[in-house]
Order: C-alpha cells, then sequence, then structure tokens
C-alpha cells in the first residue's frame, strides 16, 4: 500500500494479552506493547500510542494513516457479551439456526454438545412472505406481520435485528421493506440485513453470518466510534481504517456496518506480513507462526499468497473440533488457531497428564510472574523459570517479571507429577510446542500440503521462544524472525492493501451460459467494491480480481475458479471450463467426462496496488559476532541441564554476523532462542535467520 509521503502511520492490534502498537516513519519503526485493557479496550490503545509517540517525539498532526485491529468482535462472540438480539425470518423458517447442517459433527458422542443460536428460539420472529431461489415472488410481503412485531422489540427490549428472508441473496426486496418499515418505528435498533452481510446461498450460514453482525454491531459501532472520537480530540486528523479476516483494510463506515468482517483481523496481519516477507526473501514454500499471550495461529503460504476461504467458524464448543462452532461467512485468511500462549494456563488432568490451555489467564490478572495477583502456572512463567526471558526487560521493561512466584507456581500445579525447578518448566513448555506442532501437521493434512522442506516465519511475543523447538518437531531446517517480531500482526497491518470483497450469488450453467446476466452482476458487484475502497484510497491504482465458485451438477461442494477481469462472452464459457479442470485435477487428481458444470456464486475484490519488494541483497559474510551483552543460565532439554547461554541484543548485530545455538537475541518486545540444533545468521534486511547445524561436527 502506498505511504502518504512525508508522514507517518500507526498500526494498532488489540490482542488478548497485549496491545501492540508500530510507528513507521519512512525506513525507521517504532513499537510499543502494554497490557490490554479488556473493561475498556481504548485505554490501551491510547496508552500504547501514547507510548510510542512520546519515544518517536512526533505530533498527532505528522501522522498520516491509523490502521486498527482487533479481536473485540472475536471476544463478544466468544464470551456471549453481544447486544440483545432478535431474528426475522420467513414464516416456517423459525427453527433453521438450530437445525444447522442436520448432522453430528461428532457421530459416536452420545452426550454431544450443540452451540447454542446467538437468538434463542422466543427473540425469532416469522414474517408472511416468500421467493423462490430465482427471486420471483410467491407470496408477497405482508407489511402487518412486520409491524406486529414492533411492540415485541420493545418489550424484550431489543437492541439489534438480523433480517434473514429465505432466497433474498436473488432478490433483496422483501429485506429491505422490512428494515424500512423498522427503521421508521424503531430509529434506535441496529439492523443488519443477510442480503447485504452475506448474499449467498446456503440458509443457515446466511442466518447465522447475519447474527453474528447484529450481535457484536452496537458494540462495535460504540467501541469505533468512540476509538476515533478520543483519537479526533487527541489531534489526530488523518484516515482510520480497519483490518479485516481477509487480509485488507476497510473504511471506518464499512467496518461500522459489517464489524464481523473483523473477527479474525489481528490474525490476517500477521498471515499478511509472513507473505511479504516471503516475497522479500524468495521464499515459495513458508509456514507462518504467531504466538501472543492467548492463542498461537499457523498458516500455510504457499508462492507469497496464503490459503484464503470463504467461511470459518467461531466460538466452538470443542475448540478443534469442525463443525461445533458458528458458521461465519466472510473473506478470511484459512489458518489454525490454538489456544496455546504465552498466558496459557497449564494444569494437570485425572490421568496425570500436563495441559497447556485452552484457558488464558490473560492480562488480568496475567501470568503468575506479572506479580498483578494471578496464581496460575502459565507458559510465560515455564519461560521464565526455563531462563529464557530476562525479568527486567519484558515487554520493553514496561514491568518486571517476578521469577519466584513462577516457580511457586509451577510447583504447585505439577505436584502431582513430582516434577519441579526447571524439569517442571520444560514439562510445560515441551506440552505447549507438541500442541502446535501437532496442529501444524493436521492443518496441513487437511489441505493437501507438505510441511517438509518450508521456511518457518516466526512473530508475536512468544513465538522466538519457541520457534527452534517447534522447528525441531517439524524437521524443519529454516526459520526467520522479521524486525519488531514481538509486534508482527501490527506491522502486518502496515503492509496491507486497502481491500474489499463482494460475493453474489447467480445461478448459471456452463452448457446454458449467459454472458450478459453474469456481466450485469459483475458489474454491480464492481460498483459495489469499488464505492468502498476508492474513499479509502484516493488518486490510487488499484487491481481487479475476478473468481467463480463451480462444481459438477448435482455436487454438493464448489471450488474457486478464476474469471477474466473484462466483460464475458459466449466463448467464456470454455474458458472458464478449461480453469474449472485444472482446479479440479489439482485437487482430485482427476475430471469426470460428460457432465455438466454450474456457477454458484462469483466473488470479486477491488485493492490497492503493493509494490513488489527489491531483490534481497546478499549479506557481507564472516562478520565476527559482537561480545555477548549478558550470559545466563538456560535449561536445554538435549542435554537436561542449564547452560551458561550467550545473551546479544538484537540491535548490536549487523548482517552477515552468525552466532551459534545456544544463544538468546534479546530484543525490547521478544527474545528469539537460538538451541544448539542451530545457528543464527542476520541477513541483509535485519531478518534473524536459524539454521539447521550438524552439532557433532
Amino acid at each position: 500500500m502506498p505511504k502518504p509521503k512525508g508522514q507517518a502511520r500507526l498500526a494498532v492490534d488489540i490482542g488478548g494479552t497485549f496491545t501492540d502498537v508500530a510507528l513507521e516513519m519512512g525506513a525507521r519503526t517504532l513499537s510499543a506493547k502494554v497490557l490490554t485493557t479488556p473493561r475498556q479496550p481504548q485505554d490501551g490503545v491510547l496508552e500504547g500510542i501514547a507510548k510510542v509517540m512520546a519515544e518517536a517525539a512526533i505530533a498527532p498532526g505528522e501522522v498520516g494513516l491509523i490502521i486498527h485491529g482487533t479481536t473485540l468482535a472475536t471476544n463478544a462472540l466468544i464470551e456471549r457479551k453481544g447486544a440483545r438480539t432478535a431474528l426475522i425470518v420467513t414464516e416456517g423458517h423459525r427453527d433453521s439456526l438450530e437445525m444447522a447442517y442436520e448432522n453430528r459433527f461428532a457421530q459416536y458422542d452420545i452426550a454431544i454438545d450443540r452451540p447454542d443460536p446467538l437468538v434463542p428460539r422466543y427473540l425469532r420472529w416469522p414474517v408472511s412472505e416468500r421467493l423462490n431461489a430465482a427471486g420471483e415472488t410467491l407470496l408477497a410481503l405482508d407489511e402487518v406481520s412486520v409491524k406486529t412485531l414492533i411492540p415485541l422489540v420493545r418489550e424484550h427490549g431489543i437492541e439489534s435485528i438480523a433480517i434473514g428472508l429465505i432466497h433474498s441473496y436473488a432478490k433483496p426486496a422483501h429485506e429491505q421493506r422490512v428494515a424500512a418499515i423498522l427503521a421508521d418505528a424503531l430509529p434506535d435498533v441496529s439492523l443488519t440485513l443477510s442480503s447485504e452481510v452475506c448474499p449467498e446461498i446456503r440458509e443457515y450460514e446466511r442466518l447465522s453470518t447475519a447474527c453474528a453482525n447484529a450481535y457484536v454491531r452496537p458494540l462495535m459501532a460504540s467501541y469505533l466510534t468512540g476509538l476515533e472520537a478520543a483519537l479526533r480530540a487527541g489531534g489526530f486528523t488523518c484516515p482510520f481504517l480497519l483490518m479485516t479476516s481477509g487480509g485488507g483494510l476497510t473504511g471506518f463506515e464499512t467496518a461500522v456496518r459489517f464489524p464481523i468482517r473483523l473477527v479474525e483481523s489481528g490474525p490476517a496481519g500477521g498471515a499478511i506480513l509472513a507473505s511479504r516477507i516471503a516475497e522479500e526473501c524468495g521464499l515459495d514454500r513458508v509456514l507462518s507462526f504467531d504466538m501472543g499471550g492467548t492463542t498461537a495461529k499457523i498458516c500455510l503460504i504457499d508462492d507469497a499468497k496464503p490459503l484464503s476461504s470463504r467461511s470459518f467458524e467461531v466460538a466452538r464448543v470443542y475448540r478443534f473440533l469442525k463443525g461445533s462452532g458458528l458458521p461465519i461467512r466472510i473473506p478470511a485468511i484459512e489458518m489454525v488457531e490454538i489456544g496455546a500462549g504465552g498466558g496459557s494456563i497449564a494444569w494437570v488432568d485425572s490421568l496425570k497428564r500436563i495441559n497447556a490451555g485452552p484457558e488464558s489467564a490473560g492480562s488480568e490478572p496475567g501470568p503468575a510472574c506479572y506479580g498483578r495477583g494471578g496464581r496460575d502456572s502459565t507458559v510465560t512463567d515455564a519461560d521464565l523459570v526455563l531462563g529464557r526471558l530476562d525479568p527486567d526487560s519484558f515487554a520493553g521493561g514496561s514491568f518486571t517479571l517476578a521469577p519466584a512466584p513462577a516457580a511457586e507456581a509451577i510447583e504447585r500445579v505439577l505436584a502431582p507429577l513430582e516434577l519441579n525447578g526447571p524439569a517442571a518448566a520444560f514439562a510445560i513448555a515441551e506440552v505447549v510446542d507438541e500442541n502446535m506442532a501437532n496442529a501444524a501437521r493436521v492443518h496441513a493434512i487437511e489441505w493437501g500440503k507438505e510441511i517438509a522442506g518450508r521456511t518457518l516465519i516466526a512473530f508475536g511475543g512468544a513465538a522466538p521462544l519457541h520457534a527452534a523447538r517447534l522447528g525441531e518437531k517439524l524437521g524443519l531446517d529454516r526459520i526467520l524472525i522479521p524486525s519488531g517480531a514481538g509486534v508482527g500482526s501490527a506491522i502486518g497491518f502496515l503492509r496491507a492493501p486497502i481491500a474489499y470483497e463482494v460475493v453474489r450469488s447467480r445461478y448459471e450453467r456452463l452448457s446454458d451460459f449467459d454472458p450478459e446476466a453474469a456481466n450485469a452482476v459483475l458489474g454491480d458487484m464492481h460498483e459495489e467494491a469499488l464505492a468502498v475502497v476508492q474513499p479509502a484510497a484516493p488518486g490510487q491504482d488499484l487491481t481487479e480480481t475476478r473468481s467463480a465458485y463451480m462444481r459438477y451438477l448435482g455436487q454438493g461442494h464448489e471450488i474457486n475458479v478464476a474469471v477474466p477481469v473484462r466483460p464475458l462472452s459466449a466463448a467464456d464459457a470454455a474458458i472458464l471450463k478449461t480453469s474449472f479442470d485444472k482446479a479440479y485435477t489439482a485437487l482430485y487428481s482427476r475430471t469426470i467426462p460428460d457432465l455438466d458444470i454450474e456457477i454458484l456464486s462469483w466473488t470479486l475484490s477491488i485493492q490497492t496496488q503493493v509494490p513488489a519488494p527489491e531483490a534481497l541483497a546478499e549479506s557481507p559474510a564472516d562478520i565476527a559476532a559482537p561480545q555477548a551483552a549478558a550470559r545466563r543460565a538456560v535449561f536445554d532439554p538435549g542435554q537436561a541441564k542449564e547452560l551458561d547461554t550467550p545473551i546479544h541484543r538484537r540491535a548490536d548485530l549487523q548482517p552477515g554476523v552468525k552466532i551459534p545455538g545456544p544463544a538468546l537475541i534479546a530484543e525490547d518486545q521478544t527474545t528469539t532462542v537460538v538451541s544448539p540444533s542451530f545457528e543464527a545468521s542476520v541477513n541483509a534486511l535485519g531478518y534473524i535467520v536459524l539454521e539447521r547445524r550438524n552439532i557433532h561436527d
């Protein structure tokens, strides 16, 4: 994304434990990490901004752009702390949310728990109307049936309403009329139309997405408008953009209208960072590893492009079991996210097995070593006892860690196993590392990918501490730690394009392809996406991509096929078939002859252009490592003992320097552990590169 000339850019990422801030001023980037303030999230944001602005000694008027990503919407869905929401449906479809897919995601679990709908049955209200799949009216909207709901809204104190009528994706007129009637009578109630937030086939996913948007919209609107007002009052007059789950930036108004698109905004920023680094360094196969205070996120990136999808789940009843959560159908970067972060709480189950997470100590009270009243033993406590962390410089020295409470908490939790000291701390770290390695293996298998031969790009406050061990478990020979790794997702925001993706379900068969109808749909989609992107990126060059979701006639699922960005003609039916055959063969190693192909949905994305990186220069060779800034005893699991380990400050390391493990490389927001299995070097971009070495040489 082009940078405002002569102006700084500011990025803020709210996580479950820390709020990260990155300030970019030309080639210089400053960062700050402060504890998240869950009761008033904007307090942590403003504190972090003030901290980094003071360090940079610049005024708010010198900032040309602010980019924000937040977990607030995600947390509201998980913790069920959103608005009191009602759902209006077509008569006869009141129970679609609970019928869901009419399957069992855990087939042999006789005590299966399903996710509770965001809207209970008594707040799901039918109206009389009916459209068919082509958008033709079978039963006109009975406006009286809509008006009779107005007293119910007031009686139940409804703050937000989702409107999800059958087949509204094909023709939104009935939903729009329902909204107009309600808005006239209830101007203070938030309204979400499924035909706007998710205009696609498949009623359950569309209703679930509309309900989720309605559920978080009042909270997010209040937070975002409050934060914007506070920033304006503080002297910031620049544009305010939000990171979306699809890896692009969107304007303030769109974010307030469709806050559900922000659900995975933080992790998406990390994936964008890893993608840009892969492009800079010429890495064609990458495993992105983002470990913060609450979760770890793993993403597969090929040819500098992360895997993407049109749907994902939130608030799973069974954290790692697909189908046990609420489906959200929006553009998203595909990744696996597990409860494995610095604040993940360690515990021993009835079978005397050590577990770590998914529960987190968060920022209040935090791990035992924070000295804020926490008594739970966490991964950060284990890292401190293992000697990996400097108690006096954690999070840039914003507070001091306490080793004694950490050791006491670990010993108390692992007392049933008669473990104590570094061995107990290593047991916790080993469990969380294995959980992350296993998640990466399963994720790769589910997508038909291989992990072997990939470069691990690690960032987030905790990832560099665990990257070497994760690399050993996955058999990886190269690990890369970028500059500013501790606030990686926030830096990723600064590298993201302004973008917006539109989807429309419009059915066609290739045997009866209608290019005029397709062009009409794509034209409307182009105008909608342009209306979002252009105001946020005035004067910037834009790139458009199009695709179609296609399948063989009678199949239940579609695959994504690229569509030419130009007016389509009848001849394009053959081009689309060739592209479909190629994509289908890549997935299933075959095609099905003499079977018609159908298009269910079209997608169109417009984004600002991202400049290609300059070629990576070769680093100078054989530069001697500077003298260690300090030394500390660090537990080495390979030798089962503490080793006297040199500690280097990252700022002291020049490109070309080589440091054999064991070693620690410390910076303000994180520390890189170089195990004896690796040798660290610094490339021309200042990134730390760990290369596997033969320790027997």
